[in-house]
């Protein structure tokens, strides 16, 4: 029976793990090896790990958990979870199973781009969701914005700080008049042609509509629906609550969730993310993981 079980080895998964290790607890960290940024070829805005590789960030917070002698890695892919707090199973491939007294949700979510023609292509290089992330690296040049919902006109209003930016509507996501005042404050252009494909290299994206007029860029943004990368937290039974952007697992302050003994962090526990939130919310999930097996579960109901 170990401690905790935290399905997820990324930045989220990681950082909770630390924390029950450096506690001595007994923890299995399950990595299907799929982080959300991989297909980024750097990081930004991590403090002390500023442009820095993703993987590289991952593979050495790793190797630093894996020092810690109570800590098993486990490369796969869990499968299914049920019981309750101080008696949980997961299932992995190949029939094994674990248990656990506590469980860390960690897997982060899947992004689900829209259907343009050469955006899943540049996913990550050229083609972005966070300017936080992303931005600066643009130099100041012109910036796209592919609108894939509501919330689309929200964040072009944003952008102006990174770049001249163009906000494309796609003929399906007009602003109100409240917000196309705001762009015009902002200096943002509108298009409302549909778009039909992304095109260029990644240093100069473009953004081809659908009469064949092309535009240039620097990069392009858009706002992909999230989704948990697995069904686990629904099979125990967690609350989800939705954002603009998607569904993610409800949790408290310190990352309990409705389900007493899970608690969930990084991606799939937040409306927004970044390595930097993920970093953060994984430490508290792994100290309240550590709290609630010193003093135990609040009491239900």
């Amino acid at each position: 029976m170990l401690d905790a079980v935290i399905v997820g080895g990324s930045y989220a998964g990681i950082s909770a793990a630390l924390q029950l290790a450096r506690a001595r607890r007994a923890v299995a960290v399950i990595d299907a090896g799929l982080r959300r940024n991989r297909f980024a070829t750097h990081s930004h805005g991590f403090l002390g790990h500023d442009g820095h590789e993703g993987r590289a960030i991952a593979e050495n917070a790793r190797a630093q958990l894996l020092a810690y002698p109570t800590v098993t890695w486990i490369e796969g892919t869990a499968r299914a979870a049920r019981g309750a707090a101080d008696a949980f199973v997961v299932e992995l491939d190949g029939a094994r199973n674990l248990e656990a007294k506590r469980m860390i949700l960690a897997y982060g979510v899947s992004d689900e781009l829209p259907s343009i023609d050469g955006v899943a292509e540049r996913w990550g290089r050229s083609v972005f969701h966070c300017p936080y992330c992303h931005g600066y690296e643009l130099d100041g040049g012109a910036i796209g914005v592919l609108a894939t919902m509501p919330a689309a006109a929200h964040v072009a209003q944003m952008l102006p700080d990174w770049g001249k930016t163009t906000y494309f509507t796609r003929g399906l996501f007009e602003p109100t008049a409240e917000e196309s005042a705001a762009l015009e404050r902002r200096g943002v252009v509108i298009e409302r042609e549909a778009v039909a494909a992304v095109e260029g290299d990644d240093a100069a994206p473009s953004v081809r509509l659908a009469s064949g007029r092309a535009l240039g860029f620097r990069g392009l943004f858009v706002g992909p629906r999230t989704r948990p990368s697995t069904p686990i937290a629904a099979e125990l039974g967690c609350a989800l609550e939705e954002s603009p952007f998607g569904f993610y697992v409800k949790t408290d302050e310190m990352k309990a969730t409705t389900v007493p003994g899970v608690f969930a962090c990084g991606d799939v526990a937040l409306p927004a993310g970044s390595v930097a939130l993920a970093v953060g919310d994984g430490v508290r999930a792994g100290i309240s993981a550590h709290r609630s097996l010193v003093f135990g579960l609040p009491a239900s109901g």
